[in-house]
């Protein structure tokens, strides 16, 4: 084992955060995410030492850990963020702090049920959720590390999008669902997809024109529901008559929330052809299509190129 492994045992894994974070929140500020994972570092009494190790990126590790901490807290809604950048803790977040008078582990958090609430449609391989869940060692497979850590954060990324969604006013949420599906190509490269949702709108909120000259339409509903409130089938009947009335036999369906399972055999019982895209499956859509989210970092991984050498 090399000094930097050595050096890296002596700070505390990412769970060992989630305690002191609450506990550094509780004085109820409104924390600056920097200023808020130095005084983390301080309140866990780490050493100058530890504070200077770096990452591969060259990013300090403890700050790093702090990070992964708070996010997970504020997926478990113990956090709020109500300005960029900034975060404060919620009346959960004291409430569970009060739970907890020992060490709050990993297994805590995502035991809650709002930690499951959203989770990516992908799942990962038994392997890779095992990863995800608990520190690396010297005999984890690389590839399956890099992996684990990208799935980790997609997830992280999909509940927050689906969480800042619910909160914006509806015409935002119709804007982002058309932002989407132009994204994926159904507008073409003119992305000829537009919201018209508006009073009056008999239930039509948008409109892709699959064609310059407008002959082959995808109208489109969005619906911003809690994740406890599913999309029934009457709500979806609404949308098909919709579609009748004009004269439309594809139509697309979005919610934030899930759809009722009578609601999706309606869908499947119907001459139109309507997709139905869950708030699980709208998360994963904008991450792959980079809407609403931005690439962070990213790396290279390099092998011996094999033919060079021939």
């Amino acid at each position: 084992m090399n000094e930097n492994a050595a050096a890296v045992s002596t700070i505390p894994t990412w769970h060992a955060f989630l305690k002191p974070v609450l506990e550094v929140m509780s004085d109820g500020r409104q924390w600056p995410s920097r200023a808020l994972k130095e005084a983390v570092c301080d309140h866990v009494g780490l050493t100058e030492e530890q504070r200077a190790e770096k990452v591969l990126n060259g990013d300090p590790r403890a700050v790093n850990r702090v990070g992964w901490a708070l996010s997970a807290l504020y997926r478990a809604k113990a956090v709020d963020k109500p300005a960029r950048g900034v975060n404060v803790i919620t009346d959960f977040g004291r409430q569970f702090l009060a739970q907890h008078p020992g060490i709050i582990t990993d297994a805590d958090v995502k035991s809650l049920p709002v930690w499951s609430e959203y989770e990516p449609t992908r799942r990962p391989s038994t392997r890779t959720a095992t990863l995800v869940a608990r520190e690396f060692d010297e005999s984890d497979d690389p590839t399956e590390l890099i992996e684990a850590g990208i799935q980790s954060f997609e997830a992280d990324a999909a509940a927050e999008l689906i969480r800042r969604l619910q909160d914006q006013h509806p015409d935002f949420f119709e804007q982002v669902v058309v932002d989407v599906l132009n994204a994926m190509g159904y507008g073409g490269a003119e992305q000829r997809g537009q919201r018209i949702g508006r009073s009056g709108d008999g239930g039509v909120d948008g409109v892709i024109d699959q064609d310059a000259l407008g002959l082959s339409q995808i109208y489109v509903q969005a619906k911003r529901y809690a994740a406890d409130n599913a999309v029934q089938r009457p709500e979806l009947q609404g949308f098909i008559g919709a579609l009748a009335g004009r004269g439309a036999s594809q139509g697309v369906f979005v919610t934030t929330s899930r759809f009722s399972q009578g609601a999706r055999d309606y869908a499947d019982s119907i001459p139109q052809r309507v997709v139905l895209i869950d708030g699980l499956r709208l998360a994963e859509l904008t991450i792959q299509y980079r809407v609403g989210v931005q690439v962070k970092k990213t790396y290279d991984v390099v092998e011996v190129d094999e033919d060079y050498f021939d």
